[in-house]
C-alpha cells in the first residue's frame, strides 16, 4: 500500500487559507495526499473590516468564514504551533484544551502570520489593547460603549473629560480607519446622554511620521487628512506616547493627556515562532526563493507576513506586509506545492502592487485603484466593491450590514462578553499570539 503523503499549512489567514485552497484545487482527485491546517481558529478572518466591527457597523460573523466549510478536503487542527523540528519533518502544538500534539509532514508551508509590534515604552502592554482578532474589536467596541456611559453618570469634571478622551497611536491604515469612524460612533453614543451634551469627545491621532498615510500618494494622505480633521480629530504627527498609565499618557513632546483609552495600532512584526525555527531570517521574515521556496529545505514553503519574499517588481526589496501579497503569494504557495509533487511546475512570485483601500468611515474613503487616486463618494464606492470581492465569504450579509447601517443607524450597546485580560496587547499571550496576519491593502 503506498503511504499518504501529508502536507501541513500552519496559519488560517490570508497566505494560508489561499494556500489550502489552491492546493485542493491543484492536485487531482485521489491523489493520495492529506492536506492538514493548523490554526488556533476554526474560521478565516477577514481583518481590514475590523474597524467597523469595533464600531458597530458590522456583525463580528460577517467578518469568520468557517474554515471547514470554505475548505472541503482540508483538514482542520485546531491548535498553536509552538515549533518546528526540520530534521524530522514534524511540528508540535498545543490545542485549545493545552494538550501538546505532534503532526509529521512531507511538505510544509509555513503562513504563521504577524502579531502586535510592542515598544520598550512604559505602561504601553499593560494600558494599551491592540486590534488584530474580532475579540480585541468586540472588546474596544464596549469599551467605548463603556466610557461614554460611565462619563455621563460621572460627578468629577476631571474624570468625565478622561472618560470622552481617545487616542490612537499609529497613523498606517488600521490607525487611521479607527481614528477616522471612532468620532462617528462616539457621537451617535453621545448623543443619547443628555448628560453629554455639553461636553466634547475628544480624538487623537498620534504617529512619529511626518504625515497620516506616510506610505501613500501625498494626495491620498492630505485627503485623509482632511476627513480627519474635519471630525474634530486631533492630528498629532511627530508625535508619539512616551509613557501610560491608568491615569493617561505622556506624550513625546511633553503634553499628558488624561485618557482611559489607549488603541494601539503601531504596526505588526512577523510571529516570533519564524525566529525560532533557527532558518535565516530579514526583519524578522522568513527569508525565501522566488518560488516560495525555503532554501536548502524543498519540503518546506513560506508565505505572506512571515516570509521576506523577493519583490521581483523593485530588485533588492521584498514584499510588503499587505493582505493584497499574502493572498496571492499563498495561492502561489498551493500551486507550487502541488508542482513539488509533481502536478505543475514551479512559479516564481511577481505581483504589481494594485493599489489599496482605506475606509474613513460615513460616506468618506481613500482609494488608488490601478494607481488612480480617489477620495469621498467613489472611493467609498471602489472601497466596498474591493472588500466584498475580497471576501472569501458572507458577501450578502456584509452588504446587508452596510444597507442598515445607513437606513436605521447602528446598534450601540455593550455586551460585556470579553473583558480586558481576555485581551492582552502582550503578544506572548497564548490567546494572541499566533493570530492569522495580513494588513489590509
Amino acid at each position: 500500500m503506498s503511504r499518504t503523503t501529508r502536507i501541513v499549512i500552519v496559519g488560517g489567514g490570508f497566505a494560508g487559507f489561499h494556500a489550502a485552497r489552491s492546493l485542493t484545487r491543484a492536485l487531482p482527485p485521489h491523489s493520495g495526499t492529506e492536506i492538514v491546517l493548523v490554526n488556533p481558529t476554526d474560521y478565516f478572518l477577514y481583518l481590514p473590516l475590523l474597524p467597523e466591527v469595533a464600531t458597530a457597523i458590522l456583525d463580528p460573523r460577517r467578518l469568520t468564514v468557517p474554515l471547514p466549510a470554505a475548505l472541503p478536503g482540508v483538514r482542520l487542527a485546531l491548535g498553536d504551533v509552538r515549533s518546528v523540528s526540520l530534521d524530522e519533518h514534524r511540528i508540535s502544538y498545543t490545542d485549545p484544551e493545552g494538550r501538546n500534539r505532534s503532526l509529521g509532514y512531507d511538505r510544509l508551508v509555513l503562513a504563521a502570520g504577524s502579531v502586535n509590534k510592542l515598544m520598550p515604552i512604559p505602561g504601553v502592554a499593560e494600558h494599551a489593547h491592540g486590534f488584530r482578532g474580532v475579540a480585541e474589536a468586540l472588546y474596544l467596541r464596549d469599551h467605548l460603549i463603556r466610557q461614554l456611559e460611565l462619563a455621563a453618570s460621572a460627578e468629577d469634571a476631571d474624570e468625565r473629560e478622561a472618560r470622552c478622551t481617545f487616542v490612537v497611536v499609529g497613523a498606517g491604515y488600521t490607525g487611521t480607519e479607527v481614528a477616522a469612524q471612532g468620532p462617528l460612533f462616539t457621537a451617535a453614543i453621545a448623543d443619547r446622554h443628555r448628560e453629554l451634551q455639553d461636553q466634547k469627545v475628544r480624538w487623537l491621532l498620534l504617529d512619529l511620521a511626518p504625515k497620516v498615510l506616510p506610505e501613500l500618494d501625498p494626495r491620498l494622505s492630505r485627503a485623509a487628512d482632511r476627513v480627519l480633521r474635519q471630525r474634530g480629530v486631533e492630528v498629532r504627527m511627530g508625535t508619539s506616547v512616551q509613557e501610560a498609565t491608568t491615569e493617561g499618557v505622556r506624550l513625546t513632546d511633553g503634553d499628558f493627556v488624561p485618557t482611559r483609552s489607549v488603541i494601539w495600532c503601531v504596526g505588526v512584526r512577523p510571529d516570533p515562532l519564524i525566529e525560532e525555527t533557527g532558518l535565516p531570517t530579514e526583519k524578522g521574515r522568513l527569508v525565501v526563493e522566488s518560488t516560495l521556496v525555503v532554501p536548502g529545505h524543498p519540503d518546506v514553503f513560506a508565505c505572506g507576513d512571515a516570509a521576506a519574499v523577493p519583490d521581483l517588481t523593485r530588485p533588492g526589496a521584498v514584499t510588503a506586509m499587505t493582505a493584497q501579497h499574502a493572498t496571492r503569494q499563498g495561492a502561489l504557495a498551493g500551486r507550487n506545492v502541488a508542482a513539488s509533487l509533481g502536478y505543475g511546475s514551479l512559479r516564481r512570485y511577481k505581483h504589481h502592487d494594485l493599489g489599496f483601500v482605506v475606509d474613513l468611515g460615513g460616506t468618506q474613503a481613500a482609494a488608488n485603484p490601478l494607481h488612480i487616486p480617489l477620495s469621498g463618494w467613489p472611493a467609498k464606492v471602489v472601497t466596498r466593491g474591493y472588500h466584498l470581492m475580497a471576501m472569501p465569504g458572507n458577501r450578502i450579509r456584509t452588504a446587508i450590514d452596510w444597507i442598515l447601517d445607513a437606513a436605521v443607524g447602528r446598534q450601540s450597546v455593550q455586551l460585556g462578553l470579553v473583558r480586558s485580560a481576555a485581551v492582552p496587547l502582550d503578544t506572548a499571550s497564548p490567546e494572541l499570539s499566533r493570530q492569522p496576519g495580513g494588513d489590509s491593502g
